[in-house]
């Protein structure tokens, strides 16, 4: 076999073969060029590729004009990566003739596989047998292939890439999905924005995301990386690839499908409901230091301000300055950045002064508005001149209007002069179609947006990005928990609680049609029937607060046993917990989930029975540290109550922060594997914290 070229003496041997390949063999070309599996080899051939091309058809003896072969034994070298173009059985076969040759990479093509039910599942299970057995490394099934455009290599069937003169970037690209690259090469070639490497890593059986992107962090060509994502899977390894990314300052941006309410996982808990699919989604890219923007427009914006804007920690809400020469345009900019949380400030008294002392006039306002003289060179230089060098902005966005379109060298010019001599981050919104004057910018470096909804939604995820977490829990290969599970009763949640230090309210245990015992704490008291499989006692008329003495006990407890086992048919309501009746300065819910792709989160939200109405909360990855768990806090509206909030007593947010970081340790017991864990709902005190409902499922231990 050829050496590969020594592209670091890091990057694995898998990887050389799949984006820096000297040789390719496309298994089941097509002569018929309208097919999909015609257009790798026309692609590579147009693009200029240097490294050696095999077509490989047993069926034809030549292929669009080249002599083709029958099989891969039949070649006269063994090649570094196999493209397989065939149905689903033929690729299996392929890669396991592609291990008995030594090819060290696989992309197929087909589907078929997970996607496709049982008999999908199952031609899944035999090709990453075979390719493990075998020794070979699979992008894919249903990758539509891959790029890397410094070395011409157009290794795909997307039909994007027929596109000429395709510009050649620094962004690396990966998407699960594959029409998606050619999306993203066709929308960045309008706007000037070339790529290095674009890969679809289709279904990842073998070869995953984070895994590829993480091979290509030594490239000196590749600066900033792009994801496009659908499922958390193989979450492992994206998170150990965000962070090597972050130690060498090449920032990542991700769009994620599935921000509606009904990609959200149900659960039997509060936290269930609360930490669906995408909120977990979300914090978990949060922590890595992943900007997530909304759009996919945005996708194509962000790098250029993340790689003006630090990550680092901020001692105050981020704060945005504009300049304008549109009204209009500017008031929708500051809308789309209102709505999402980043405030836009006047200048200070010291700032209009520099202004003036420039011969600029802007007004009183939020803005800075040149809109009578904004098109002037001189103005508007010296307005950025002065408010970049201002301390009260974190950005500065300048807004331009109508003259982009038909004069955009003259429009752009005072900002690309600007971008020269200034470090300090600024952006552009230009409103009207102007691709031109879009086009002047990007070649300028300068951050630039051609609508009010992605100016908002990528500043507002530029300065939501953060460093990734100094003590960031990392992900095994695969945190997922199968198996039985079981429910504990609340006495035992308490008692699992307790040992990690939690303090709950006082309980007793007393079996309906006994005496009533002596209590160890006064009236008024709670009863509530106890029993594992009942979660949701309320529901199930299992609660009576309130109770005065031991006549009103005895009654309530009899009550609950009726309600329930005629509400529930089949139950035997067998024991009841009884607790002091509690108040505090208000409720709150602690809770730890075990996501099966991202492992374990905690979240702390507005407590009581409208906790999922409210939706007022804030996600960890599990175990949170103390300052972790002081800054939920402050994410969380509700808690604003608790700090004494006009004139109302103050609660011991301290003692919540401990009671975060004790229910977070759950997620680390090595004796038992808690896959649910709430408190719903503990209460506040002006000293300490105290729970007075507890729900917990664990793992059953393997037998």
């Amino acid at each position: 076999m050829i050496p590969l070229p020594a592209i670091s003496a890091s990057t694995p041997h898998w990887a050389q073969a799949l984006l820096h390949p000297r040789s390719v063999a496309l298994v089941g070309i097509s002569d018929d060029m309208a097919k999909t599996a015609a257009r790798p080899l026309a692609f590579l051939r147009r693009a200029g590729f240097a490294g050696r091309i095999y077509p490989v058809n047993p069926s034809r003896p030549a292929v669009q004009g080249e002599p083709a072969f029958p099989s891969l034994s039949a070649l006269p070298e063994v090649p570094d990566h196999a493209f397989i173009l065939t149905g689903t059985q033929a690729a299996i076969a392929a890669v396991e003739e592609c291990g008995r040759l030594g090819i060290p990479v696989a992309t197929i093509l087909a589907g078929g596989f997970s996607e496709a039910g049982l008999e999908g599942a199952a031609n899944e299970m035999r090709l990453n047998e075979v390719a493990r057995r075998h020794g070979v490394r699979v992008l894919g099934p249903s990758s539509i292939g891959v790029a890397n455009l410094n070395e011409k290599l157009i290794l795909t069937a997307n039909a994007a890439f027929a596109e000429p003169d395709l510009p050649v970037g620094s962004v690396f690209v990966g998407s699960h999905s594959g029409s998606l690259i050619g999306a993203l090469l066709s929308r960045g070639k309008a706007r000037g924005v070339g790529f290095a490497g674009l890969v679809s890593v289709g279904a990842e059986s073998d070869l995953s995301m984070g895994e590829i992107c993480a091979a290509t962090l030594d490239d000196p060509q590749i600066t900033g990386y792009l994801l496009f994502i659908e499922t958390m899977r193989h979450a492992d390894t994206l998170q150990a690839f965000a962070l090597q990314a972050a130690q060498r300052g090449k920032p990542v941006a991700a769009y994620k499908l599935g921000r509606s309410p009904e990609a959200a996982e149900l659960a039997v808990s509060h936290t269930g409901a609360l930490a669906g699919a995408d909120d977990i989604a979300d914090t978990f890219l949060r922590e890595c230091g992943i900007a997530r923007v909304e759009s996919f427009e945005g996708l194509i914006d962000i790098l250029p301000l993340l790689q003006h804007l630090p990550s680092g920690p901020r001692h105050r809400p981020p704060t945005v300055g504009v300049v304008t020469t549109t009204g209009g345009g500017a008031a929708m900019a500051v809308d789309q950045l209102a709505i999402r949380g980043v405030s836009v400030v006047a200048p200070s008294e010291e700032t209009r002064e520099r202004l003036a002392a420039a011969g600029v006039d802007g007004g009183h306002g939020r803005i800075i508005d040149l809109t009578l003289a904004g098109t002037r060179y001189d103005v508007m230089k010296a307005t950025l001149d002065v408010m970049l060098t201002a301390p009260e902005f974190d950005l500065v966005l300048a807004t331009v209007g109508s003259s982009a379109r038909f004069q955009p060298d003259l429009a752009v010019k005072p900002l690309v002069d600007t971008a020269r001599t200034h470090e300090r981050p600024f952006a552009a919104f230009v409103v009207p179609d102007a691709p031109d004057a879009l086009l002047h910018l990007t070649a300028a470096g300068i951050p630039n947006f051609r609508s009010p909804e992605t100016c908002g939604d990528v500043i507002a995820a530029a300065f939501s990005r953060c460093a990734p977490r100094p003590d960031l829990p990392l992900l095994p290969a695969s945190d997922s928990v199968s198996g039985p599970a079981r429910m504990l009763d609340e006495a035992e949640a308490y008692d699992l609680f307790r040992s990690v230090g939690v303090r709950h309210a006082p309980v007793a245990v007393v079996a309906p049609g006994t005496d009533i015992p002596e209590l160890p704490f006064p009236y008024p008291v709670v009863a509530k029937v106890l029993d594992a499989n009942i979660a949701h006692k309320t529901d199930a008329g299992g609660v009576v607060l309130g109770i005065q003495d031991r006549d009103a006990l005895a009654r309530a407890i009899e009550d609950i046993r009726q309600t329930v086992e005629a509400r529930r048919p089949g139950t035997r309501v067998s024991r009841i917990l009884v607790q002091p009746m509690l108040r505090g300065l208000g409720e709150v819910l602690i809770g730890l989930r075990r996501d099966p792709q991202v492992g374990p989160i905690v979240i702390l939200a507005a407590g009581g029975v409208f906790t999922e109405l409210y939706h007022d909360r804030a996600l960890r990855l599990a175990p949170v540290d103390r300052n972790g768990a002081l800054a939920m806090i402050q994410e969380v509206r509700a808690m604003e109550i608790f700090v004494g909030y006009r004139g109302k007593p103050r609660g011991d947010l301290d003692a919540l922060a401990n009671a975060i970081v004790a229910v977070s340790r759950l997620a680390t017991l090595s004796d038992q594997v808690v896959l649910d864990a709430e408190i719903n709902p503990v209460l506040i005190l002006p000293e300490g914290v105290v729970a007075v409902d507890a729900l917990v499922r664990v793992a059953e231990p393997a037998r």
